[in-house]
Parts: C-alpha cells; sequence; structure tokens
C-alpha cells in the first residue's frame, strides 16, 4: 500500500517552479503573480521503472525488432516522425484552436486502425456522438477504431490495459486528471503527473501515445515546460486563419530530425496531404506582378518555393510604418536599412508591408535576398525577371553570405522551371542543370541584376 502524505506549496502557473511560500515575482520566468497555492499527493509514478528489467545491459547487447517503428498511411506525418512511430513513444501535439488537432488525430487514429489494429481514441472534450459526427463529415467509417469519452485517468487506463491496442489518443492532456490529486483539471500538478503516468505506461506497453495540448496566447504548448522534457516527440500545427493550409512542424524528436515540416490542406473531408508545396505555393503567381520575388526555403531536409510580395507606399504620417507578415520584424527592419545605406533607395519616408503568400513563415536568413528585392522592385515600380529565383542573407555592409544546401535549393528551382538563379558568390560552386547561375557579391549588384531592365538603367539609380 502506498503510504503518500499531502503536502502544500506554491506552484507558478507559467514555468511550473515549486516553492514552500509564496512570491510575487518567479525567479525561474520571471513571470509575476503566477504563484498558486496548491495541495498535492507525494506522486506515485517516480516508483514505477520504465523497463521490466531494472539491471544494466550493455548496449551493443540491446536488440531492437522491426516492429519497434511501424510508418503511418500518411507520407507527410511521417516525413515529419523520421519514418513512422516508435512503439512505446509519447507524443505531443499542439496549435491554436481550430487549428485541425483534433481533425489530424482522429483522421491518423482511423487509418491506424485500418492497417495495423486497434486504436483508442479518447475525448474529455466531446461525448461520442458529436465524435461520431466528426467522423461522419471526415468519412472515417471507424473500424477497430475504439471511442471513449472519460476524463478519469486511472478508468483510462484501465480500459486500454484491457484492449492492447496498437495506438492510444488522448484529446486532451488538459482534459484529463488524477482524482487523487487535489488540484482542477489544466493545472500544472494535474498536467505534470497525468503525463508522466501515460508516458510510464507507453514505456512498460510497448505502445505508442499521442496527446493533443492546448497552447498560451504566445503559442506555446500550456503547462510547464517540463511537459515538453517528459514527451518524446514535440509537434505543432500552425496555419494562418485566413490559410487554408496547415504546416506540421518538428520541434522535438529523440527518434529523429527535429526540423521537419508536414503540408497539409485544409478541406471538407478533413486534411488533406499536399505532395508538391512549392507548386502549390506558387500556382496562383503572377509573373508580371510587381514587388514579387520566388525564394527556395528550406524547412528541414525538403526545399520549398515561396512567394515573397512586399508594397513600398509613401507616408501619410510623421512615421513610416512597417508590416511583416510571415517573417521576422526585425530581419525587415535589418533589410530596410541597408537598402537605404547601402543601395541607395530613399525609404525613410515609404511605408513598407512584406508578406509571405500562403500563410508560411519563413525564419531562415537565406530569404534575405528575396524580401529586399521584392522591396527595391516595389519602390522603384519595375518587376522581378519572372524566371528567376533568388536567394542568400544580406549582412550589414551590404555583403551577400553563403547559404545552406545550396544544391537542394537550385534543384528543386530548376524541377519547377526556373532559369536562371541569383546566389551569393561565396559558395556558388554548384554544378547545375537547366539552370543558369547568377552569382553575385553584394545586395546593390543583385537589385540591378535582378530587376527587370536593371542592367539599362544601370548604376545611376542604383
Amino acid at each position: 500500500m502506498d503510504k503518500s502524505h499531502r503536502r502544500t506549496i506554491f506552484v507558478c502557473q507559467h514555468c511550473g517552479k515549486e516553492s514552500l511560500k509564496w512570491l510575487g515575482c518567479c525567479p525561474n520566468c520571471q513571470q509575476w503573480n503566477t504563484f498558486v497555492e496548491t495541495t498535492v499527493t507525494t506522486p506515485v509514478t517516480s516508483s514505477h521503472p520504465l523497463s521490466m528489467e531494472n539491471t544494466p545491459q550493455e548496449l551493443s547487447q540491446v536488440v531492437t525488432g522491426v516492429a519497434d517503428r511501424f510508418p503511418l498511411p500518411l507520407d507527410e506525418f511521417n516525413r515529419v516522425l523520421g519514418g513512422g512511430l516508435v512503439s512505446g513513444s509519447l507524443g505531443l501535439i499542439g496549435g491554436d484552436p481550430g487549428i485541425g488537432k483534433s481533425t489530424l488525430l482522429l483522421q491518423v487514429s482511423a487509418l491506424v486502425a485500418q492497417a495495423q489494429g486497434k486504436v483508442v481514441y479518447v475525448s474529455g472534450e466531446e461525448t461520442l456522438h458529436q465524435i461520431k459526427l466528426r467522423s461522419e463529415r471526415l468519412g472515417v467509417k471507424g473500424e477497430n477504431l475504439y471511442l471513449l469519452a472519460e476524463t478519469d485517468l486511472e478508468a483510462i487506463l484501465n480500459q486500454i490495459e484491457q484492449l492492447q491496442p496498437r495506438l492510444v489518443t488522448i484529446d486532451s492532456i488538459q482534459a484529463v486528471c488524477l482524482p487523487g490529486l487535489d488540484t482542477a483539471p489544466g493545472s500544472i500538478t494535474q498536467v505534470r503527473e497525468c503525463t508522466m503516468r501515460l508516458m510510464h505506461w507507453a514505456k512498460l506497453n510497448a505502445v505508442p501515445i499521442f496527446i493533443a495540448g492546448h497552447v498560451t496566447k504566445d503559442g506555446a504548448i500550456a503547462g510547464p515546460r517540463v511537459l515538453e522534457h517528459i514527451v518524446d516527440v514535440v509537434l505543432y500545427l500552425e496555419g494562418e486563419p485566413f490559410s487554408t493550409y496547415r504546416l506540421l512542424r518538428c520541434v522535438k524528436n529523440r527518434f529523429g530530425s527535429t526540423n521537419e515540416v508536414g503540408v497539409f490542406e485544409m478541406r471538407e473531408q478533413g486534411l488533406v496531404e499536399v505532395n508538391n508545396p512549392s507548386q502549390t505555393f506558387l500556382s496562383q503567381r503572377s509573373t508580371e506582378a510587381i514587388g514579387s520575388a520566388v525564394v527556395p526555403t528550406l524547412e528541414g531536409s525538403r526545399p520549398l518555393l515561396v512567394e515573397i510580395q512586399a508594397l513600398t507606399n509613401p507616408t501619410s504620417f510623421g512615421l513610416p510604418r512597417r508590416t511583416a507578415n510571415g517573417i521576422d520584424f526585425g530581419r525587415l527592419l535589418l533589410i530596410t536599412a541597408v537598402l537605404s545605406k547601402r543601395v541607395g533607395l530613399k525609404l525613410g519616408n515609404q511605408d513598407i508591408i512584406a508578406n509571405v503568400t500562403g500563410g508560411l513563415r519563413i525564419g531562415e536568413p537565406a530569404a534575405d535576398l528575396g524580401i529586399a528585392l521584392a522591396i527595391a522592385s516595389s519602390f522603384r515600380d519595375v518587376g522581378v525577371d519572372p524566371e528567376l529565383v533568388v536567394m542568400g542573407e544580406v549582412g550589414l555592409s551590404g555583403e551577400l553570405r553563403a547559404v545552406s544546401h545550396l544544391d537542394r535549393r537550385v534543384a528543386e528551382a530548376a524541377r519547377l522551371g526556373f532559369k536562371r538563379c541569383l546566389v551569393p558568390k561565396r559558395g556558388a560552386t554548384v554544378a547545375a542543370k537547366d539552370i543558369e547561375l547568377i552569382p553575385v557579391s553584394t545586395l546593390r549588384e543583385a537589385v540591378r541584376v535582378g530587376l527587370v531592365g536593371g542592367k539599362a538603367r544601370g548604376s545611376e539609380e542604383l
């Protein structure tokens, strides 16, 4: 019999730090008024072993079987996971409300049930009838897919212990609770202890578990940061509210790469894979548009061609405005300053709006040259060569720095029919087929070459 005892502590609701007394400011996350008095019971999960064999074993003697990982019927999901689900793994998927987390998890559960065997889908936020209505809309038949509407984690573990499924889905971790804890569902203590119990059960039974997590207003998964340390895989489902495209991004993966991205499109029948995202994102691009440049970005190991648009307009206020959608605001300010100082574009009285089409978000510096060329194109009212793609990092002195994996980016541009590629001179040693590489060393030279008719107008303007 467990001899657990109760104690009263104060827990930070932002980062999960515990304290024996109330503190106004959390010394860990520097947030004010986040400590809440909580009565907790000594966790019973700490005594549970992760393996039935408690003796040390030599690494070279550990045997892995072919059944330790099985692929999912969704190729985009497999790409993000690194090849499929690992037996006994615990995955966490987060995203904004209404982004499609429950839809994606129900689709994956149904596909695994159809291909592998029994799957248990546990919902603490919907009734069985509500899940049935959603499954009919998605066209999910549901053979071998068992639904359970329950919030008591003890009851959930008892049910899945009897069924012995191939996959368990919990939607969501903030809705389930342990009755032995005197805290409300969704609290720091409940979320942490429930996740620990699920992790131990998954490891001991070699059954993968997916849990959905709510996010805060900052976009991070709600609950203590220790929640992300417990699980094996952390996925984020991203997308703009006005866009139908969704990106499944991996930020932690103990069994594969952490930078892979899966692309989906939200339709009436649910999330549908986008097999050729570059062509999809450029399908509505106008070849005669002014202030538009195409950039080969790299999401994990996959090159994606995206369109970056910019618009400049004389400001009506005292201070010009800068607006960035899909790119870092600081990078936009940096590139604008370099264009003004090193290239000679008088942008001090111009409102500048930069946007990445398709609702994507680009974080790598290789897109700097595309942003700069789009701004220069809009300011000069001259289009960019429609058969040209650009890439390069812009330095503060106006120089262009090399980008990584140039060969993959160039090959993707050539596959989609582009004829020329503007690249930094440093590192431009790739042997390209069906596409011409144009190496440039400075941003001034890139603007002169990239704009249509730029060579003719030449250096007196630029």
